[in-house]
């Protein structure tokens, strides 16, 4: 297994990314809202379903459309495991165009900050097919955009280079 890294720094509060629980960013009032970034990233998200499970729960299952690299792309992943207190939540790639390249892939965003600003931390954790499959770089980098997405549509006054 292979772990790739990338940190993203916010020009927003952890408080305001995340609001009360995982907040603004993937949690509301009792529920996820991973189903806004269809609307808040409409370039990159395409749409999403909640297959099975309570939304946003350990063990629910999202099946999500996607555009990479110009591509449409699909996958369905599950809820592995969510530590509301340490702000992470980790996802299992369970089917879709990615498990055609690596063996297996989860995804794990973590949110961490003081005062104005926040980080925001995507981990991929992979194994390859073989040992000619690249690192998931385009994978990171849409995740990078989608989160700058988010802090511009939290904090409409910002102008980020998306």
């Amino acid at each position: 297994m292979i772990d790739l890294h990338r940190h993203i720094p916010m020009s927003i509060s952890v408080e305001k990314l995340l609001g009360f629980k995982m907040g603004n960013l993937i949690y509301k009032d009792g529920g996820y809202r991973l189903p806004e970034l269809v609307i808040i990233a409409p370039d990159y998200i395409k749409s999403r379903e909640w297959q099975q499970g309570v939304s946003g729960t350990v063990g629910s299952i999202i099946s999500w459309n996607y555009a990479l690299g110009g591509k449409k792309q699909a996958a369905k992943e599950s809820i592995e495991a969510l530590d509301e207190k340490k702000k992470w939540i980790t996802f299992n790639l369970l089917e879709g165009d990615l498990l055609k390249t690596y063996k297996s892939y989860k995804t794990q965003l973590h949110v961490d900050g003081t005062g104005d600003n926040s980080t925001v931390t995507w981990t991929v954790e992979y194994e390859r097919m073989n040992e000619n499959v690249p690192d998931p770089d385009s994978v990171i980098e849409l995740l990078q955009k989608i989160i700058k997405y988010v802090e511009t549509h939290l904090n409409p006054d910002l102008v980020v280079n998306i």
